[in-house]
């Protein structure tokens, strides 16, 4: 090999070597980072029941999504928070009110209102948070 095509190729390669970390950290999925809301201490998440967002939390059965959580109206006076990451492929579970539980669209695994595996392939259970409810303000930890 000629010093003239060893300096390029080391030159090219050097280059990939020092790109490579920013190609793939912003390539990266963090499903399990849920982002702070700048008014909260520690890992609270705050949800204002007026917000547009969350109109479909007015009502008994319905459900939204805040960051990596979905959020369930179970009753007049209480929600219920649960990982939407279903524990299978990572896919968004979904809750279907008519059957009060929550199922995942890409290969059938439901769970139950609390986040326990009803029907695989899922084994693992999904995650559950406390939700605390301040007039029309959710707080999520």
């Amino acid at each position: 090999m000629e010093r003239k095509q060893f300096i390029r190729n080391f030159a090219v390669g050097g280059s990939l070597l020092l790109t490579a970390p920013m190609l793939f950290n912003a390539c990266s999925d963090d499903t399990d980072d849920i982002i702070d809301d700048e008014n909260n201490n520690g890992n609270d998440i705050t949800v204002d029941l007026n917000h547009a967002d969350f109109a479909a939390l007015k009502t008994v059965g319905g459900f939204a999504y805040k960051g990596d959580i979905i959020i369930v109206r179970s009753s007049e006076s209480a929600y219920i928070a649960l990982s939407k990451i279903c524990t299978h492929q990572g896919c968004t579970v979904a809750f279907n009110s008519s059957n009060n539980d929550l199922v995942c669209p890409c290969h059938g695994s439901k769970f139950s209102i609390s986040g326990t595996v009803t029907n695989g392939p899922a084994a693992t259970n999904l995650k559950q948070y406390s939700v605390k409810v301040t007039g029309n303000t959710l707080t999520i930890s």
